[in-house]
């Protein structure tokens, strides 16, 4: 009975953890930043990357 009540303590501290990390796991849908995309030409607004040769 020790080891089922102990099995049913880690399982809910485990479901609490997982609620928790994923709250502030910082991948929340961002707003779109409309003047950078609205109609502009992708090659004109080019941004500078990293070119391998």
């Amino acid at each position: 009975m020790i080891l089922i009540i102990a099995l049913l303590a880690i399982a809910g501290w485990a479901v609490v953890a997982t609620i928790v990390e994923l709250r502030r796991d910082g991948y929340r849908p961002t707003p779109t930043d409309w003047s950078r995309v609205s109609g502009r030409d992708v090659h004109q607004q080019a941004e500078p990357g990293h070119g391998y040769r």
